[in-house]
Parts: C-alpha cells; sequence; structure tokens
C-alpha cells in the first residue's frame, strides 16, 4: 500500500487555479503530503514529464486548446506510468468508457469529492504496487544472472539433458570432457559420452530414477572423453528445469566413495546458515514431494506462511547484528511450537514456513494460532532492549487438486497479506486460511488455468493459411495460428484467454508451444521434399525474454530445419511499446538465419520510424487498408506510395485479408510481394495448398 507519509506528486490539468489548489487541498486534508504542478500547455507537459517523476494527474474534462484527452495521449506516448484520472462535469458512461479505453484509470465527477479520494486511494496503491514489483522483478534477474554466473564458473562438471541430449553444460563439464565448445556438445547423446560396458548400466539407471523420482540418485561409470581418454567417474542426477523447460541435472566426478562428506554437505546445502532451519530450497522441495504425495495417494497436507509484521521497522531500530539476534531467537520459538510433526524453513529474511501432511488446513490452523499466540506472548531481548513481535499467518490446503508448488506458496503468503485486511488488525498479528472461492474466479474465459488444461489435455490445433507470390514465383509459404477449444469444443485463440495485463509466463508457453508444434509439423512437410516456410506470430512477452533465441537454437537443431525456414512476427504495435526489445531480438533471429516480419504495419502515427530500429525482411501491411483500396481511390493511392517506399527499403510486402478476386489488380499494379485471405484458402489443419496453380 502507499505510504501513509508518502509525498504524492500530483500533475493537474485544470484553466482555473482555484479548481486546482482545492484538488491539493482536498489531497492533503485527507492525510496526503501533496507536492502539485499545474500544467499550462503541451510544450509544459512534455518538459515536465521528462524532467521529473510522478505519481497521478488529475485532469478537467473541458474544451481548451489542450484538452484532457491531448495529455493522456502523451501519457501514453512517453510510455510514462502515471495514473490519469479524468474529472467530469456530470457522468456519461460513454466517455467513461472511451477515455478508460484510451489508457485512463478513471472518470469522477468533479463535485464527487469523497468518491476522488477513494479513486485516489486506490490508484496511488496500485502504482505502489507496480513500482515494487519493478524492483522485485529487477532484482530476480540479477539473482538469475548471479546464479548462472556460479553455475558457469563451477568447479563441479554440470551439465542438463533432455531426452538423453545435452541441451547445456557449464565450462568444467565441458573440460571434463575434452570439448572446447558448447555446440559440439549440445547435440550429442549422453550414451555416446559413455563406454560400452557404461550405456546399458545407464540405461537402467535412467529408468530407474524416471520411477523413483528420487534427487540426487547416484552411479559410478566409466566415461568416455572426446579424445577416447576413459575416466572412472561417479554421476548424480536430479530433476531440473532449463529455459523453463523440465529436464534432468547430471553432475560427473572423479569415483570415490566418501559417503559421509557426501552426507555432511547434503545436510548443509539443506540449512538455512542463521538460524539452523531448513531453508527455502528444501522446504519448496519437500512442498512439491508433499503436492505429488496428495495426487497420487489423496493425502491431504497444509502449508503455512508465517510473516513477520513490521519487520524492517524494527530492524531499522536494533540494526542488522540485533535483526540476527532476533531472527535466531524468534527462530527457536517457532522450533519448540513446532515440535517434530511440523517441517519448519525459513524463507527470507522475514518469513518463515510450516509444512504438515498428513494434516488439513483446520489443523493447521489451529497450530498457527498457537504459534501466533506464543509470538504475541514472548518478550525478546535483544542487547539489553526489550522487543515484542508479531506474525501474519497464511494457510493453504494441500490436496489432490493442488497446483504446483510456487503457486500454493503464494496462496499461503495471499492469506498472510489479508490478515492486515481484517478488522482490528491494520498492524497484522492474525490467521486466515486461504479459500479459492475467495480469491479465485470461476469463469473459465478469464482463468489462465484453462490455458494450462488446454495444453495439458491437448485441446490445442494449428491451422495453417497459405501466402502467395503475386509475381507467381512459386514458392511456399504459410502463416500457423493456434486455436484452443474451450468447454463447449468451440475453436477460440488461447491469447483471447489471458486476462488484461495477465502473466507474461502464460503467453511464452503458448509461443513456445506454437513454435515447437510447427517446427515438428514443418520438418516433417519438407522432408517430402517441399521448400516451405512459416510465419509465426509471437507476443510482446516474448519478445522480452532473453532466454528465447537460446531455446530456439536448441529447437532448431533438434529438429535439423535451417534457420530460414521459420519467418517470425512481430505485431507493430508490440515493436513499438518494445522497441530496444524487438531490435534485439531481430537481430538475434537473424543470428540463426530466421527471417523477421512486421504485422499490422501503418497504424502508428510514424510507421517508417519502426523500419529504422529494427531490421525486417517482410512487412504485412495492416488489414484495414485491404478493405480502404475498395472503397476509395485515396487510399489506393496511400498502399500505392506505402508498398513502393518499403520497397525501396529493401522489404518484401504482403498485403492480408483478400477475400474477393477484385482487389488483385489494385494490389498487382501496387507491386505488392505476398498476397494472403480467404479468396485464396482458409485457415486448414494441413499443408496442403497446390502452390503450383499460382
Amino acid at each position: 500500500m502507499q505510504k501513509k507519509n508518502a509525498t504524492v506528486h500530483l500533475l493537474i490539468l485544470d484553466p482555473s487555479q482555484n479548481d486546482a489548489e482545492s484538488l491539493v487541498s482536498l489531497l492533503r486534508n485527507s492525510g496526503k503530503a501533496t507536492r502539485a504542478h499545474r500544467i499550462t500547455s503541451e510544450e509544459d507537459l512534455e518538459e515536465t514529464l521528462k524532467s521529473g517523476n510522478w505519481d497521478l494527474l488529475l485532469a478537467r474534462d473541458l474544451e481548451e486548446e489542450f484538452a484532457a484527452d491531448d495529455a493522456l495521449a502523451m501519457i501514453r506516448r512517453l510510455d510514462k506510468d502515471i495514473p490519469f484520472i479524468l474529472l467530469t462535469g456530470q457522468e456519461s458512461r460513454e466517455r467513461r468508457v472511451a477515455m478508460m479505453k484510451a489508457g485512463a484509470q478513471d472518470t469522477v465527477p468533479f463535485e464527487y469529492t469523497d468518491l476522488l479520494v477513494l479513486v485516489v486511494n486506490r490508484e496511488l496503491a496500485a502504482l505502489d504496487e507496480r513500482r515494487r514489483r519493478r524492483v522485485l522483478e529487477s532484482h530476480l534477474r540479477e539473482a538469475e544472472q548471479r546464479c548462472q554466473l556460479l553455475l558457469e564458473s563451477s568447479k563441479d562438471a554440470i551439465a542438463y539433458i533432455n531426452d538423453g541430449m545435452h541441451i547445456y553444460a557449464n565450462q568444467s563439464y565441458m573440460e571434463f570432457l575434452g570439448y572446447e565448445d558448447i555446440d559440439d556438445l549440445i547435440c550429442i547423446p549422453v550414451l555416446d559420452t559413455l563406454t560400452p560396458e557404461s550405456q546399458d548400466k545407464y540405461k537402467e539407471f535412467m529408468k530407474s530414477f524416471a520411477e523413483k523420482g528420487e534427487d540426487g540418485m547416484t552411479m559410478n561409470c566409466t566415461a568416455r572423453r572426446s579424445d577416447d581418454l576413459e575416466l572412472n567417474v561417479t554421476m548424480s542426477v536430479s530433476a531440473a528445469t532449463y529455459d523453463g523447460e523440465a529436464c534432468t541435472q547430471i553432475v560427473l566426478q572423479p569415483e570415490h566413495s566418501d559417503a559421509e562428506l557426501e552426507e555432511k554437505l547434503r545436510q548443509i546445502s539443506s540449512q538455512d546458515l542463521l538460524t539452523g532451519l531448513y531453508n527455502r530450497q528444501y522446504l519448496m522441495d519437500s512442498l512439491a514431494e508433499a503436492i505429488s504425495h496428495a495426487g497420487k495417494n489423496n493425502e491431504s497436507g497444509a502449508l503455512a506462511y508465517i510473516a513477520l509484521d513490521n519487520f524492517m521497522s524494527m530492524k531499522s531500530q536494533v540494526g542488522i547484528s540485533g535483526a540476527d539476534l532476533l531472527l535466531g531467537d524468534l527462530a527457536n520459538l517457532l522450533k519448540e511450537q513446532a515440535g517434530d510433526d511440523l517441517a519448519l524453513a525459513r524463507l527470507s529474511d522475514d518469513a518463515f514456513s510450516l509444512l504438515c501432511q498428513p494434516c488439513d488446513e483446520k489443523v493447521m490452523a489451529d497450530h498457527a494460532e498457537r504459534i501466533r499466540k506464543a509470538v504475541e506472548d514472548h518478550l525478546f531481548d535483544i542487547n539489553g532492549r526489550t522487543l515484542q513481535l508479531t506474525v501474519s499467518i497464511g494457510v493453504a490446503a494441500i490436496t489432490e487438486n493442488s497446483p504446483k508448488a510456487e503457486e500454493l506458496m503464494a496462496r499461503a503468503h495471499m492469506a498472510s497479506s489479508e490478515v492486515r485486511k481484517l478488522e482490528g488488525h491494520a498492524q497484522g498479528n492474525g490467521v486466515v486460511v486461504y479459500n479459492p472461492a475467495d480469491f479465485e474466479t470461476l469463469d473459465e474465459s478469464n482463468s489462465v488455468e484453462a490455458i494450462q488444461k488446454a495444453l495439458e489435455d491437448n485441446r490445442f490445433r494449428l491451422l495453417f493459411q497459405p501466402i502467395i507470390n503475386l509475381r507467381g514465383e512459386g514458392e511456399e509459404h504459410y502463416e500457423a495460428f493456434v486455436r484452443m477449444l474451450d468447454k463447449d469444443e468451440k475453436e477460440v485463440s488461447p491469447y483471447d484467454f489471458l486476462p488484461p495485463m495477465g502473466p507474461s509466463d502464460t503467453a511464452i508457453k503458448i509461443d513456445r508451444w506454437v513454435i515447437l508444434q510447427t517446427i515438428k509439423q514443418l520438418s516433417s512437410h519438407r522432408s517430402r521434399g517441399h521448400d516451405t516456410r512459416l510465419f509465426l506470430n509471437i507476443t510482446a512477452e516474448t519478445l522480452q525474454d532473453k532466454t528465447f533465441t537460446p531455446w530456439l537454437s536448441v529447437a532448431l537443431k533438434a529438429a535439423r530445419l535451417p534457420g530460414d525456414s521459420l519467418v517470425f512476427q512481430v505485431r507493430e504495435g508490440d515493436a513499438n511499446n518494445y522497441m530496444k526489445q524487438a531490435r534485439d531480438f531481430s537481430k538475434a533471429v537473424h543470428e540463426l538465419h530466421c527471417k523477421v516480419s512486421i504485422a499490422q504495419f501503418g497504424c502508428a502515427l510514424n510507421p517508417f520510424n519502426t523500419l529504422k530500429h529494427i531490421d525486417t525482411d517482410y512487412v504485412k501491411i495492416d488489414g484495414s487498408f485491404t478493405e480502404e483500396i475498395q472503397k476509395n481511390n485515396e487510399a489506393k493511392e496511400q498502399v500505392k506510395a506505402m508498398v513502393k517506399s518499403l520497397q525501396s527499403n529493401g522489404k518484401l510486402t504482403i498485403i492480408p485479408l483478400v477475400e474477393n478476386a477484385g482487389v488483385l489488380a489494385t494490389l498487382w499494379q501496387a507491386g505488392v510481394n505476398y498476397i494472403q485471405g480467404y479468396y485464396l484458402q482458409a485457415p486448414v489443419p494441413e499443408m496442403n495448398y497446390d502452390f503450383g496453380d499460382n
């Protein structure tokens, strides 16, 4: 939530100095320290936005030379995260809808001051959460980079494998087996790095690992280096993920039998050094096992998330060393209360967790209440200073229907946050049990889980629509589309199922599923003598995914497909919103010899500016132009000029939504390279169009 004492930096667009002052007074009287600037012109707003950080813009809906709509457009153009609230003269549903579609957060009648304060509080709180999320995402990226650096610099020989093939290996692993470059190893099966005598042993070992699923299983075998030198090694395996995909981690070590040392290392790796409790990794692994156990044996369990209330302010009072002492004393208290039945772990600076199975959420809630009261009643003596702590505890059930470990932990975390919303618990100190009915929508059309379930149930379908060379050169191009069968067995786009501002990883999952499946089909299709290229649409989320091109490289090698058989298509809007990421993406896929296309071209205020920054091979002009050129000559001339300019810059042009023969003559005269639409063929499940007819 927005801190009460945080200064609100406010922009006001209002021709009346007095009315602007009344808005400032309103917010100050509601308890907010406010610093405001009244906008006087377009130039003033642009300079102000570029020179400072602002939290809110209140704009009067009046007919002025520089009006509210113009101010909102500028905020969107400069891509500023500033909540925009329109103050209207009277309520108008149409006006409200139009402004919110344009990017405003809300509209409020100017006289409804009580409602305005509530809306301002809501938007400032949402802004604060977005800013926190961005900081956390930055920390996450840094942590992932550190982990990758540790992996790469580790002296242990570590590799990740999928379907028996290497997909990653660190430097130590490559040196251990005598390879100089990861590309030399990436497509080599693990079997080929073992002696013939060890290969059967390895197959049985991996079969046993797949059945038992016990991380850390080991076997002794003989590895064969690239120079044919043989080494006796101990191979240990664990389940892992790489680039978001499930795989297996293998570690090779010179053969030895120091079991006592290995057990000691295993204990240390699962222990939090400050408190002596289990660490987060151990808890998450145990939680994953508990969820799996619940699914297999229908044996319920429960998880509790224990959040320390106001820990940061307490830490500032006692200092870092004092906070460490406090956490140590608290850990001992929690250990006493938990007993032997509950697995207790430290998750972070200000959070602990309890895990129990068999158990249910009611029993865990009783444990949690006992722990909450014990903490509240305990007096902590830190360097001669007496302190009291309280905790907010969220409880989530583990059942056969539970999500993955990370999502279940998020449920317990969310429940602990709900404590502060209870009456009389603004400072925390309570227990809340997570109820899915209270937190989750039951409307499948807005459910990310529906997409995941459709993927698991194989309810995704690929369709292909031909793209024809209007010059009759006989090339074979298709665009791939994905459809999902909903609960009524109707075909819908899964991207439409994503909620607004939905989880980016879900969009990435869909993109990767489409790419993998199309690569498989394209590989099979090309093996029958077709020189076919596929256009694949990608989302803004994939544009920003730095792991995409390494993943794509592995996928292309595994399918033995040339890179130039794929054309990645980016929407103009996404390219403009993420210009730097789109530029880097284009460069990276070009290095893999893939092609790039910009779709929906021509809708931006300055569409050709996009092409100055992003290297594209194809440009698909927006379908709205196809309709317009059949209605007026001005649109025809506009398309001709656009096509000419694009081709002079070395771009191949595509016109979509060609629904009848009447438009073909115009497109031919305009010099368009390719056409696409239902006049040629609707999207179908097979790549069966006869390009010889053209």
